[in-house]
């Protein structure tokens, strides 16, 4: 990832505690409060693993469209199980994006704990892809642990007490979703891959994607292409952890375009760190006094804001 792109953390800095860890805190606290996106380097995710996700992404979405639909859960408002092609848009676009999806559920928990009871337990198609299951999981669980590391740095910067952030993620309904693009022979005028978008969550690590594609959006109107590789994980803040700091750190715009050789495909696996429905969002008191004292966004609680918020995109 070169420099004329986002900021780089080593997660090595972070484990080393001290003035290592301050500096990788920092960067991340000013990566967000400037762009809303940087990347984690060493971050300790095997290639192989991720790779292996990939193959078992890949087996899923190339079946036959009657045999992925039997994983869609109806009334899981896309929260659960597989979203067919074209059903979810943009807040402001009126063109569905051009890719379907499935999302997994927090993993390491019964099914029946509190977090599955408003979508039901994860669905896994055991019957036709079967490393689908372990591959995910596996990955559900390093993202998790990462995304709790990016927390903390993120409150160390606000000099918050170390987990005031990570805690709200503790037995949450984070999601990694498993993005399907396919090739964009004969779509229609104006639809993209991903139009552009916030995300709803606390922090969102992206994994590399298969091709080409995620652009952010400059303060200056422009759109910078990001590279996203297998050593690199993507990290950007999302709408809720842009709400509880009034505004400090930034939830930035950004989309996947479409490709030149429109009969290339792709794949992501973005884990969005989700706080638990109860969570109150209300400006943090030290952000506010940071933001010019005036508290700018409201008071709802997470599970409010994604109700809101999932209507918005067409899976509520």
């Amino acid at each position: 990832m070169s420099e004329s792109s986002i900021p780089v953390v080593d997660v090595r800095d972070w484990h080393a505690g001290g003035a290592a860890r301050d500096r990788f805190a920092r960067t991340v606290g000013e990566s967000l409060t400037d762009i809303g996106f940087f990347a984690l380097a060493h971050h300790g995710v095997p290639e192989a693993l991720t790779r292996r996700a990939y193959e078992a992404a890949r087996a899923f979405f190339h079946l036959p469209p009657a045999v992925k639909a039997r994983y869609h859960r109806a009334g899981a408002k896309g929260q659960r199980g597989y979203t067919g092609f074209g059903t979810e848009h943009a807040r402001d676009s009126k063109a569905p994006d051009l890719k379907e999806f499935w999302q997994v559920g927090r993993t390491g928990v019964s099914d029946d704990h509190p977090v599955h009871a408003p979508y039901g337990p994860n669905l896994w198609p055991e019957d036709t892809v079967a490393d689908f299951r372990p591959a995910m999981s596996s990955l559900y669980e390093a993202l998790d642990g990462l995304g709790a590391i990016c927390l903390e740095a993120c409150a160390q910067y606000l000099r918050e007490p170390a987990r005031t952030f990570a805690a709200m993620g503790d037995d949450s309904d984070t999601i990694v979703r498993v993005i399907y693009y396919p090739p964009t022979v004969g779509a229609p005028p104006g639809a993209v891959r991903s139009a552009a978008h916030e995300d709803i969550n606390l922090i969102t690590l992206l994994s590399g994607a298969t091709a080409e594609g995620l652009e952010l959006l400059r303060r200056d109107g422009t759109w910078m292409p990001i590279h996203v590789s297998f050593d690199h994980i993507v990290v950007d803040s999302g709408d809720m952890l842009q709400n509880v700091t009034n505004g400090l750190f930034k939830s930035t715009t950004h989309r996947v375009v479409n490709p030149r050789d429109a009969s290339s495909e792709r794949f992501s696996m973005p884990c969005f760190i989700h706080p638990r429905k109860d969570v109150d969002l209300t400006p943090m008191p030290s952000a506010v006094a940071q933001t010019g004292g005036t508290v700018t966004y409201p008071s709802l609680t997470a599970g409010e804001y994604l109700d809101q918020r999932l209507r918005e995109i067409g899976l509520g």
